[in-house]
This record gives structure tokens, C-alpha cells and sequence, in this order.
């Protein structure tokens, strides 16, 4: 009888220890990839979770309950929109001043990566404002500064409400900048000697239109890579990458992940082939387990 109990707390034992191992050595399970973050669609190449999308655009979304964020080394931008067609994502600054509000100075940083593959558009400009007599952008890099669709310094400090305050404690027209994001890519606005900068995005149709009415924002200009996107997308798949080893795969269900496409006999990936030999390996482990406790048991 003390045998018996003894042959069944082995057994018990050993079963609950196998148990755990199978589990721990399960296949993975890869969460869906979402593809909107509230009103806005969220579509290769980016991602809002890890191991979708793009590897070069990884950790640059974040979804709140109520709002899209660009993640920069300055700060996180709100994204306003993505359009896909045309590969380009507009973005706005909660902490910028625009023309109705003024707001503590910060500079504009993108990584080395967003700054290649995502950058400010052609027609997206950033405005320097109350810059001094002896900022560089007007003297010796006073080349940076160009003509932004005829209007002028005079026009940006009557118009705006938050920018008067320049004009009147000086008493006169303080010296601004319309540049590229280029300049504010290699100088700091502690550099440029300006105390403020606003940026406005669509400046090819401003012309004629006054400061109010200017789009204040950033409008980024992306790009797709090209790793065969497509044929994931076109046999059911959403395009991802491993979370490790950041190579490319094509994501088929919660529970597997393929190398190129999710049809039929597909080729498996060598991490899901791994995953399932040992995942095999442990179930024979299993039954001949249970076959040499029975027969000690007998």
C-alpha cells in the first residue's frame, strides 16, 4: 500500500513538472496586429505593435485612448493624419507656438533613422521668430533664409496675436527666418539665436493667404520599403518582422508566422520550425514518461 501511494505522488509529480515544461515550450503567440488607432488607419509600413509593420519604423507610433503620437527624441507630436497614397503623415506639435498661441521655445530633433526615412516635407517650413541681430541665419548663414510665397516678417508680427509681444517690447520689427528643416536638423535654436520658432505644411498654396489662416504643423514625407509586402498582404497575411532578430515575416494567424506568404504549403519560417520540432519532441517526452512510470507502477 505505502508503495502504491508512493508510485502515485511520483506520478503526480512528474506529471505537473511535465505539464509546466510543455507549457513554457508552447508555440508562441503573436497578438493581432491592430490597424487603426481610433479614426486613423494604421498600415504598413507602420505599426502600433511590436513586431508589425516596418522594422525601420518600429517604437515610432504610440496609440493613446484618444490619440495617435509620433515619437521623436524632442518630444511625442500628435499625428493628425496618414496618407497612404500619397506617403505622407501630418503631425502637430501640442507644445509649439502657432499664431494665436505662445509657448515656452523647444527644439525639433528626429533620430538619425526618422530623419532618412520620414522627414519634413518640401513644403512643410519651420518660421524662426524673434531672432537677434547676431543670429547666424542673418549673417553669415543668412542663405538659409528664403522668400516663403511673398509674405514677411512685418506681416507674421501683425497678424499674429501670440507674436506681437516681440514687436511691442521692442518697438520695433524683430528679425525672423523662413528656412528649411534642414537648418533646425544641425543647429539649435540656442544656436540660431532665435527665441521661438512656429512650423507651417502646405506652403505652396499659401500664397495670398494671411498668417491666421496658415496650416501649423508638420506635414512628413515617408517611405515604403520594399520586402514584399504585397504578397503577404495579397494571401490574407499582415507584413511584420521577428521581434529578435528584426527579419522580415508575414504574420498568418495568432499562432504562426510565415517567411513570405500564408497559402497553401507555404514555406515555414525557421523560428516556427524550431518552435514545433520541439514542441513535438516534448509530447513524445510526455507519453514515454507516463509509459515507464506505468510499467514501474505494475
Amino acid at each position: 500500500m505505502a508503495n502504491q501511494i508512493s508510485h502515485l505522488l511520483t506520478f503526480n509529480h512528474l506529471t505537473v513538472c511535465l505539464i509546466l515544461l510543455l507549457l513554457s515550450q508552447s508555440p508562441q503567440i503573436h497578438s493581432t496586429c491592430r490597424n487603426f488607432c481610433n479614426n486613423i488607419p494604421i498600415n504598413y509600413p507602420f505599426s502600433i505593435d511590436d513586431g508589425c509593420g516596418a522594422p525601420q519604423y518600429r517604437h515610432m507610433l504610440n496609440c493613446s485612448a484618444t490619440d495617435l503620437f509620433f515619437l521623436t527624441p524632442s518630444g511625442n507630436y500628435k499625428v493628425q493624419s496618414i496618407d497612404y497614397e500619397k506617403k505622407t503623415m501630418t503631425i502637430f506639435d501640442p507644445s509649439m507656438s502657432t499664431c494665436s498661441i505662445l509657448q515656452p521655445h523647444h527644439d525639433f530633433k528626429m533620430s538619425e533613422i526618422q530623419s532618412a526615412i520620414i522627414p519634413p516635407s518640401p513644403d512643410t517650413i519651420f518660421i524662426l521668430v524673434n531672432c537677434s541681430i547676431d543670429s547666424p541665419v542673418l549673417n553669415h548663414y543668412k542663405s538659409l533664409c528664403f522668400n516663403f510665397s511673398g509674405h514677411s516678417c512685418d506681416e507674421l508680427y501683425g497678424s499674429c496675436t501670440s507674436f506681437k509681444l516681440f514687436h511691442l517690447l521692442s518697438n520695433s520689427t524683430p528679425a525672423c527666418c523662413f528656412t528649411s528643416y534642414e537648418t533646425v536638423k544641425y543647429m539649435s535654436m540656442e544656436i540660431l539665436d532665435c527665441t521661438h520658432y512656429t512650423s507651417v505644411y502646405n506652403t505652396d498654396r499659401l500664397e495670398g493667404v494671411g498668417p491666421l489662416d496658415w496650416l501649423y504643423g508638420m506635414k512628413l514625407s515617408f517611405s515604403v520599403p520594399d520586402t514584399g509586402c504585397a504578397r503577404c498582404a495579397k494571401s490574407g497575411g499582415t507584413c511584420g518582422f521577428d521581434v529578435e532578430t528584426e527579419m522580415v515575416q508575414c504574420i498568418c494567424s495568432s499562432t504562426s508566422n510565415s517567411t513570405r506568404d500564408c497559402a497553401g504549403g507555404r514555406e515555414i519560417s525557421f523560428a516556427d520550425s524550431y518552435r514545433t520540432s520541439s514542441f513535438s519532441g516534448l509530447r513524445l517526452l510526455y507519453i514515454l514518461a507516463l509509459g515507464a512510470i506505468f510499467l514501474l507502477h505494475y
